[in-house]
């Protein structure tokens, strides 16, 4: 057991860093970490059901974290999505799947118990890509989280379904022992109603006194208990684990204790999702692959393409923005691993039987694995597609003169916009974001459409006479393309930009840009100030210690352009600036102790002086 673990967290440690490098993530290098030492590999672990029930609670916690970050009223809001869009996306695409494994000749009971299996997508590899992503909070992370909880829901019935199909099939009852359905529903009905009760009106008081104790890792050892008590419960009624653990964690959302039980559960979380992932590795049959290469790649691409396809369909009437579409549907457009259990007891029930269970798990292990790479490609067309929209571009016909351009309208834009505006400076935006233009427009602004980085565009907005641009894209590679456009056409045009970063900064520079502003800059030294104001520090004495950071940084920066492209004395500059800047720090506070006295009064008591 010692080794398996040792090897485990070997393949994990090499491979996810290099799958991150390569711009994979984390989920595709556990996937091939499992694929290396699993028996299809080089065969350095063999028993995969081993880790499969460790893993499993990864999973688990990862549901109880998520219904932690949710209330009940947040889940209200998120019925329409859960129930219509999760209802919709479940019975379009189970149709479609179970129409297509029957025509590939499965018998049409077991194509619909297979196809529904396989409409399930991955809560573990969706959530983990998302968070991975920051898809989460958009539109559409919030659909795709929506969708994935209706399919927890849904696990349950085809689950239960199972042995109705095999006397529908002539199979008879799943086991002799099986109990009647109207007992299954009550103790099911019963282990979700205790859920309820105890996450409601005892786990709180019992956190309660188990806080009071102060002992850490007592805490946590009962924040693990609470989970896999749930989980076993459910486990005992028949019902999904994950699900049990999401209702308590959605119960215990608004309780006082939820951040310390989110920071004990989160690190037993990763760890255990990432043996999952590698899990699932391991359980890629590639004998079987071999042996029906054909059949097998039908599966995987006829699974991925009907659900992608699904999907993006559905993205509209859920309300999912146009460019987030394509990332939407190759986020669920893999197999679940609800699909794993479904299989398993339609195995044991003999609904699926031959090469369809080897096939069926492996072509959803693939899917798995394959998510990461179409997301990368969905993200390559949305960028292709942006392209060629710029390339076509109908843009706006501009009939109207001022003489600020302000080119890119998001947070940073409008700022600029408003304090202009408001100070009598009339100006004209330029975005290229059709949707953001829509609402912007809705809301009063007046934005034209179009690529600022073509120079008609430009002109049609009067560059030629305006007296100032302003450059406020997100993305660098445009920003630097217009800049440099502008200053070699329009000399006299005054340019004011926005930084990403400190390359971008000195790349700008470097161009002959006066006027650079680095977007989190200031406000940071803002933050900075009212931090020495809190602590005590007279609000004389805090601007000052800001001016001086800012002189100090600003030199360092000019003089390191000259040396921009030479990354030896680049590295020697910025330490030099370094070492600057800390003895600058420590004789203003020098400064600061000797000549107590003066400034403009104390902002407020420092701590431990009241």
């Amino acid at each position: 057991m010692t080794l398996d673990l040792l090897v485990y967290l070997a393949a994990a440690v090499v491979a996810v860093p290099l799958a991150k490098r390569a711009g994979l993530g984390s989920v595709l290098g556990y996937l091939i970490a499992g694929c290396v030492i699993g028996p299809g590999g080089f065969g350095l672990i063999t028993d995969v059901e081993s880790i499969g029930q460790v893993s499993e609670f990864g999973v688990v916690l990862m549901l109880f974290l998520i219904g932690l970050e949710l209330d009940l009223e947040e889940l209200w809001k998120l019925r329409g999505a859960v129930f219509v869009g999760g209802g919709l996306q479940i019975g379009i695409t189970g149709v479609l799947l179970s129409a297509a494994l029957a025509a590939l000749g499965l018998a049409w009971p077991s194509a619909l118990l297979a196809g529904f299996a396989l409409a399930m997508s991955s809560t573990a590899i969706g959530m983990q890509v998302m968070a991975e992503r920051n898809m989460t909070p958009t539109p559409a992370g919030r659909t795709a989280f929506a969708i994935l909880l209706f399919q927890d829901i849904a696990a349950i019935p085809l689950i239960a379904v199972v042995p109705l199909v095999a006397q529908m099939l002539g199979l008879g009852r799943h086991a002799a022992s099986d109990q009647p359905v109207w007992q299954k529903a009550a103790i099911a009905i019963a282990a979700v109603a205790a859920v309820i009760v105890s996450g409601r009106y005892l786990v709180r008081p019992v956190l309660r006194i188990v806080a009071k104790a102060d002992v850490r890792e007592v805490f946590t050892a009962f924040a693990l208990l609470l989970v896999v008590a749930i989980a076993e419960l459910m486990s005992f009624a028949g019902l999904s684990m994950a699900l049990g653990a999401f209702i308590a964690g959605v119960l215990l959302a608004s309780s006082e204790y939820r951040r310390a039980l989110e920071t004990d559960i989160e690190p037993f979380k990763g760890l255990l999702l990432g043996l999952f992932f590698i899990g699932v590795g391991m359980s890629i049959d590639f004998a079987q692959v071999l042996a029906a290469p054909g059949l097998l790649t039908v599966l995987v691409s006829g699974l991925v393409a009907i659900k992608f396809v699904v999907l993006v369909g559905l993205s509209k009437p859920l309300d999912v923005p146009r460019r987030q579409r394509l990332a939407f549907g190759a986020l669920l457009g893999q197999g679940g691993e609800f699909a794993f259990v479904v299989f398993n007891v339609a195995s044991e029930s003999n609904v699926l039987d031959g090469p369809w269970i080897p096939l069926l798990t492996a072509a959803v292990a693939i899917s798995m694995a394959a998510t990461p790479i179409v997301l990368i490609v969905a993200d390559r067309a949305v960028a292709r597609i942006a392209r060629r929209e710029r390339g076509a571009d109908t843009s706006d016909v501009i009939d109207e003169r001022a003489p600020v351009i302000i080119a890119g309208f998001g947070r940073y834009g409008q700022v600029v916009a408003r304090v202009l505006n408001g100070s009598g400076y009339p100006v004209i935006v330029l975005d290229h974001d059709p949707d953001q233009i829509e609402l912007l427009r809705r809301f009063g602004s007046k934005v034209f459409y179009g690529d600022a980085t073509r120079l008609d565009l430009l002109e049609a907005a009067g560059a030629k006479d305006a007296a100032l641009l302003v450059i406020a894209i997100d993305d660098v590679d445009d920003s630097m393309q217009l800049a440099k456009a502008a200053t070699e056409a329009f000399p006299n045009l005054r340019i004011l930009a926005r930084a990403r970063n400190v390359r971008h900064w000195l790349e700008l520079r470097e161009l002959g840009i006066e006027h650079v502003e680095r977007e989190t800059f200031e406000s940071a030294l803002r933050t900075a100030r009212s931090a020495l104001e809190v602590m005590g520090v007279r609000p004389f004495e805090g601007r000052r210690v800001a001016d001086r950071f800012r002189r100090t940084t600003t030199k360092t920066l000019e003089e390191m352009l000259p040396e921009f492209r030479d990354e030896q004395k680049l590295v020697a500059r910025a330490r030099s600036g370094r070492d600057e800047l800390e003895k600058m720090l420590t004789e203003d506070k020098a400064q600061r102790d000797a000549d107590f006295g003066s400034g403009w009064g104390r902002a407020v008591d420092a701590p431990g002086e009241r």
